[in-house]
C-alpha cells in the first residue's frame, strides 16, 4: 500500500540497488528489463520479488520529498534489525549529504534505545550508523550477520561473523 500520492514515477532506482533473486540480478547493476527513469520493460510479467517490493519513501508518508530516491539517490528498505539505506553505487556518499546525514543520525539515536539499526549499503559494502560513529563492516555475505557489542543500549562495537557460528 502506497501512502496517499505516491508513485514510483520516473524513479528505478531500486531497479539498481536491489538484487532480484528471480533474475539472478546483483544489487548495483541495473536489471535488464529497467528502461531508466522510465520503468520497467516487462512490468505485467515481472518478477514475484518486485511486485511486492515497496521502498519506504513510497509507503511511509512521513519521509520527505527530499527522500524519494530518484531525488536522494538512496533507497530506504527496512530489516528484521531496522532500517537500510542504499546508495545508488555511482553516488557513494550521497547518504553523507545534508539533510541526510542528520537524519540518518537522528534515526540511530532512536534506534539505539529500540534495539533497531541503521545500515548504509554501497554496493556490497555496509556500515553500521550510531550517534557516536560509523562503523565501516566491509562486505558483508548473505551468510553472514552483524553482531553489536553493547554496553547497555549503546553500540561500542560492532563485527561480521558466519551466522553459523552464531547457531552453535
Amino acid at each position: 500500500m502506497t501512502a496517499a500520492g505516491r508513485q514510483c514515477g520516473d524513479c528505478t532506482l531500486c531497479c539498481k540497488v536491489m538484487a532480484i533473486e528471480e533474475l539472478a540480478k546483483p544489487a548495483s547493476a541495473w536489471c535488464p528489463h529497467c528502461a531508466p527513469g522510465r520503468g520497467c520493460r516487462i512490468y505485467s510479467n515481472r518478477p514475484t520479488e518486485c511486485r511486492s517490493f515497496s521502498c519506504v519513501w513510497l509507503v511511509n508518508e512521513l519521509l520527505e520529498e527530499h527522500w524519494k530516491p530518484s531525488r536522494s539517490k538512496l533507497v530506504l528498505t527496512t530489516s528484521e534489525d531496522g532500517l537500510e539505506v542504499r546508495c545508488d553505487p555511482g553516488f557513494p556518499d550521497a547518504w553523507r549529504r545534508e539533510p541526510f546525514r542528520g537524519e540518518l543520525r537522528e534515526w540511530a539515536i532512536s534506534g539505539e534505545t529500540l534495539d533497531m539499526t541503521v545500515v548504509v549499503i554501497v554496493g556490497q559494502r555496509m556500515t553500521l550508523l550510531t550517534p557516536e560513529r560509523e562503523f565501516d563492516l566491509g562486505i558483508v555475505g548473505p551468510d553472514e550477520r552483524i553482531v553489536r557489542e553493547l554496553d547497555g543500549t549503546r553500540v561500542v562495537n560492532a563485527t561480521v561473523t558466519k551466522a553459523s557460528d552464531l547457531e552453535q
